[in-house]
This record gives structure tokens, C-alpha cells and sequence, in this order.
């Protein structure tokens, strides 16, 4: 089974095809500061070209779901949906901090993913590896930073754009319960997004692509400025 995933969330994006039988194939990063809109479908077809792979023997879409940046995830759901619909392939959504969580795998520590949301908030959720694999522990919430770490009372692994700007505040608040990832972990991975996804599919989960919509956590400025 091979697997086209993207990951979109975040500037610093990522794409990649994995096999369940021989593992990843590719990934390519689309860290960009000007839309994914201008770089991803060519990415998509350097990736494939390089890997000497046709869109024709992807199986399966994947897709990063969010949270995470508003138009990152509009335009990773669009384009995978365009791919989907022209090779009558499935997509599978993964929430966004799901696999960025399997970035930092058998933690002993929990493991806090952290998105800057803006507005002094960021996307966050907790995770903990047992032997059932990577387990959420607290949902995914959008929440000012004290407010987050005041719940915590044990050692946490930190990463995300998130905790880069936080570090400080995070330090201060939990001292040496506080562990940092890597620089080389501190991004979303959409070769994980692809593990998560041939999970999914083995277990006979696969989701309708008419309906299937970022998971934004907040609305928009622009949904909460027309409500308004």
C-alpha cells in the first residue's frame, strides 16, 4: 500500500510517500514563506518523479487535518481532494498533532505538540507511549500558554513552533520538568501523517472526502468578523 501524504500546517511543510511493506520512499520539505499554494503541486511531482512513482499506484491519499494555520490546511485538503477525485482514491484525515506527536516515539515524558495560534494562544494537546503506541491524554485546545502549563505537574517534552516562543514562559513556570525536542523534531512530519494513515486504513477507517473539512479549533477572522 502506498501512501501520498501532505502535511500543510505549518510553514514548515512536508510531503512524502510511504509503503507499508518497504517504509518511506520519499519526503520532501516545502518550508516556504509564500503560499503552499505555489509550491505544493510541484513538489508533488518532484517527489513522485524522483521516487520513480505514478500518481496512478498511490493507494491512498493522507492529509494533515489541523490545527494549524487556516490556509496551510485549506489548501493541503484542497489539493489532496483534486487528487483523490481524479485517480478515485481515498483520503484519510490525520489530526495534525497526532502525528506530531510520533516525532518524539517511545517518550518516557508526555508529550505536549504546541502550534502558535496567535492572539497569545497556541493549539495543543497531550500525548503519552504505552504499549497501545502513542495515546491522547488531553483533545486537542486552543489556550493561552499559562493556562495550559498550570495543569501540569510532571515532565514534559515540548515541541512546535509553539514552545519556541514560549520557551521562556515555559521554563519559568515548570523549571526542570520542562524538556525541549530537537531542532530537527520541532516541525510536523508528513512521513507520520502517512504511518497514522495505513493505520487507519487497516483498521477499515476511511472517511467520505465530500464532507471532510479542516479541524481548525477557532474560527477565522473572517467567519468571526461575518457573524459578527
Amino acid at each position: 500500500m502506498k501512501v501520498l501524504a501532505i502535511e500543510t500546517a505549518t510553514l514548515a511543510g512536508s510531503i512524502a510517500i510511504v509503503d507499508d511493506a518497504e517504509g518511506l520512499i520519499g519526503e520532501a520539505g516545502i518550508n516556504v514563506k509564500i503560499a503552499h499554494a505555489e509550491r505544493l503541486m510541484p513538489s508533488i511531482v518532484w517527489l513522485l518523479g524522483s521516487s520513480g512513482i505514478s500518481i496512478k499506484e498511490i493507494d491512498v491519499f493522507a492529509v494533515s487535518i489541523g490545527p494549524g494555520s487556516f490556509t496551510g490546511l485549506r489548501i493541503g485538503l484542497s489539493t489532496v481532494k483534486g487528487l483523490a477525485f481524479a485517480t478515485d482514491k481515498p483520503i484519510i484525515p490525520v489530526p495534525t498533532l497526532d502525528a506530531f506527536a510520533r516525532n518524539i516515539p517511545f517518550c518516557r515524558h508526555l508529550i505536549c505538540p504546541m502550534l502558535d495560534a496567535r492572539k497569545n494562544e497556541v493549539y495543543a494537546a497531550l500525548y503519552r507511549w504505552d504499549n497501545d503506541g502513542c495515546t491522547k491524554i488531553m483533545p486537542e485546545i486552543v489556550i493561552s500558554p499559562g493556562d495550559l502549563l498550570k495543569n501540569i505537574s510532571e515532565p514534559v517534552v515540548f515541541t512546535g513552533e509553539g514552545s519556541k516562543i514560549y520557551k521562556n514562559l515555559i521554563s519559568e513556570l515548570l523549571e526542570t520538568k520542562a524538556v525541549f525536542a530537537p531542532l530537527s523534531k520541532m516541525s510536523p512530519s508528513a512521513s507520520t501523517v502517512a504511518e497514522i494513515a495505513i493505520e487507519k486504513v487497516k483498521q477499515g477507517i476511511i472517511t467520505d472526502p465530500v464532507g471532510l473539512v479542516p479541524l481548525y479549533i477557532r474560527k477565522s477572522e473572517a467567519e468571526i468578523h461575518w457573524q459578527g
